[in-house]
Formats: structure tokens, C-alpha cells, sequence
């Protein structure tokens, strides 16, 4: 039991009972994650800037999503930065391959915010996986994929030297680098698309998977099998109005990957 004193006018008050200081909090992992789980993807990309340090610092302060979802490249010179895409020419003022950049090339690159976006946000340049692992690791739990296979050791090595391996969940469409990724220590998380769900067999993945993140569109079928096969996390991306929300949660899913977690925290699921 935990007590604390605290001065009121000039009488010193003692309190006892259970005191949760804030170097005492629980940080984020994903063993305290709800029974449903709600992903900002790219940081919920339909309400700010996908990939953007904006857009998960607004997803962050929102709450209205659990796990913040970010995407990583590899620059020239092995420096992991915060981008989908191959190339530059869709999010940003530039155009060419993500890869003919260096470190000291990329703080030259500003995010173009998409047309779309109701609120207006300002240019800001791309981050670096560092700096998103610093500014969001042990505040909220992360899922970043892995768009280049060989960046793997590295982004294992920036989430293992801050202590992060069970707050991040590291993505890819590949199960041999799913199951590399486990065997480096790594929370691995595989997606897998409607087309590939047809052929899969889940099961197979159960010893490695933490999360099986499955294509909402899937066939009923393919995603009840998902969600029976032995992997304890199956989420369905990405999915954006309550009507595909509900449906993935009946089908047995439980967790979603949204662009829009603001729009679907309005309404509550359904019965499933």
C-alpha cells in the first residue's frame, strides 16, 4: 500500500490507498490491449496525412484508436524513414524512388496533404522511423510494416534498443519474413489480401503470427477460417464505414485497421 501526503492549509493530510505515480504507469504492450482493437492506419489516412507525425500525434490525442499503424522504406543508406509508397510522387513535393535518397537528402521532403482532407494541415517533412519510435514507443503501441524485406534487421535493431519489442508489431504481406521477424524476437504480423485468403491456410501461421490482418473484402468463409485458426489476434483492414466494421466483427474478427477512427467512433458495433 502506497500512501502520500498532501498539505491542506497547514495541516499535513496522509491518504493511504492504491497510488498509480506516473513513473509507476503500465506502459503500453500489447498483452493490455482490449478484447477489440481499433488501428489508426497511416495514422488514420482519409482524416490527416497519412504516414505524417501530425496524423499520429492527432490519432494519439483523439484515443479513439488503440495502435497507432505507420509504413517504413529504406533510404540508400539504410536509414528507415515513414513512407508507403515506393516513390515520392504521391504523398510529397518530389518525385523518384524513395531509395535514391540519403538521410541528408530527406529532410528536403515535405508531405503533400491530399486534396481530399477537410481540415487543412500544414507541408511538414516525412519522419524517420527513429523519430517516430521515440516520440510514440512506450505511449501507445505501434505497427509499422516493413515495405522493404531487407530493412528487417534494422528496424529490429531500433526497436530492440529502446525496449520496444512487445509494444510493436512489425507487418508484411511475406510469411518467411513473418516467421524471421519472431525468430529475431519481433511481435510479427502478417497481412494477407481477399485474393490470398482463398488459398491460405492460417493454421500453418499460428506459431509464429502475433496478428493475422486479413482483408475485409475476404469471402465470409476465408475470414471465419481466419479467425478459428489459433492465432489470437485476426484484424481486418481497411475498413472505414460501420457496416463493414460490424460484419468483420461478426465473422469473428477482432480488431480493425481504419482510416477513419474518428468516423467510426461514432457509432458503436453492433451485436455480433
Amino acid at each position: 500500500m502506497l500512501t502520500r501526503s498532501l498539505l491542506v492549509g497547514t495541516v499535513a493530510v496522509t491518504l493511504a490507498g492504491p497510488l498509480t505515480p506516473l513513473e509507476f504507469t503500465p506502459k503500453p504492450s500489447a498483452g493490455r490491449l482490449p478484447d477489440t482493437v481499433y488501428v489508426a492506419h497511416r495514422g488514420g489516412a482519409l482524416e490527416a496525412p497519412e504516414n505524417s507525425m501530425a496524423a499520429l500525434a492527432a490519432a494519439q490525442r483523439a484515443g479513439h484508436a488503440q495502435v497507432l499503424d505507420f509504413d517504413s522504406r529504406m533510404l540508400r543508406d539504410g536509414t528507415l524513414v515513414v513512407m508507403h509508397d515506393p516513390t515520392l510522387d504521391r504523398t510529397t513535393d518530389r518525385e523518384g524512388k524513395v531509395r535514391n535518397l540519403t538521410r541528408h537528402d530527406w529532410p528536403g521532403v515535405r508531405l503533400r496533404p491530399a486534396a481530399a482532407l477537410r481540415a487543412r494541415w500544414r507541408p511538414e517533412r516525412p519522419p524517420t522511423v527513429a523519430e517516430v519510435l521515440d516520440r510514440f514507443g512506450g505511449r501507445s503501441v505501434l505497427m509499422v510494416e516493413a515495405k522493404d524485406p531487407e530493412s528487417l534487421p534494422g528496424l529490429a535493431r531500433l526497436i530492440e534498443r529502446r525496449g520496444l519489442t512487445r509494444s510493436v508489431f512489425v507487418n508484411t504481406n511475406r510469411p518467411w519474413l513473418a516467421e524471421r521477424a519472431h525468430r529475431m524476437g519481433l511481435m510479427a504480423q502478417l497481412w494477407r489480401s481477399a485474393d490470398q485468403l482463398r488459398h491460405d491456410r492460417p493454421e500453418e501461421w499460428r506459431d509464429f503470427v502475433a496478428v493475422l490482418d486479413v482483408d475485409h473484402r475476404a469471402r465470409d468463409a476465408d475470414l471465419r477460417r481466419a479467425a478459428a485458426s489459433g492465432i489470437p489476434r485476426v484484424w481486418a483492414h481497411t475498413v472505414d464505414t460501420p457496416r463493414d466494421r460490424d460484419r468483420a466483427l461478426r465473422l469473428g474478427c477482432n480488431g480493425i485497421i481504419t482510416d477513419a477512427p474518428r468516423r467510426l467512433a461514432k457509432t458503436r458495433p453492433k451485436h455480433h
